[in-house]
C-alpha cells in the first residue's frame, strides 16, 4: 500500500514506515501532521483524487528540522565588473510516515 501526498508544492510517493524530507513545516518535533492525499493504492485498486482523494489521510510524525546541502549562487553582469557570490541552505522537515488510511 502506498500513497502520493502533496506538501510544499511538491508530491511524494510514500509507504508505511518511510522517512521523507519535505519542505519546512511549522510544527514541533514529535508531533503528528496530516497530509493531503492526491492518489492512493490499496488492495482494492488505485484511486486518484480530483484534486484530493475523499476520505483518505496520511499521518506522519515529525522527527527533526534540518538544513540541506549548501549551494552557491553566483550572479554577474558581463563587461560591467559587477559580480556577487551568495550561498543558500534550504530547511527541511524530516517526517516518518505512520499510517495511510484510504
Amino acid at each position: 500500500m502506498y500513497a502520493v501526498i502533496e506538501t510544499g508544492g511538491k508530491q511524494y510517493k510514500v509507504a508505511n514506515g518511510d522517512v521523507v524530507y519535505v519542505e519546512k513545516l511549522e510544527a514541533e518535533n514529535d508531533s503528528t501532521v496530516d497530509f493531503k492525499v492526491v492518489a492512493v493504492s490499496t488492495d482494492d485498486g488505485f484511486k486518484v483524487g480530483a484534486p484530493y482523494v475523499e476520505g483518505a489521510k496520511v499521518t506522519a510524525k515529525i522527527l527533526d528540522t534540518v538544513k540541506g546541502k549548501k549551494i552557491t549562487v553566483f550572479t554577474y553582469k558581463p563587461k560591467k565588473g559587477s559580480k556577487r557570490k551568495m550561498g543558500h541552505r534550504q530547511r527541511y522537515t524530516k517526517v516518518q510516515i505512520e499510517a495511510i488510511e484510504a
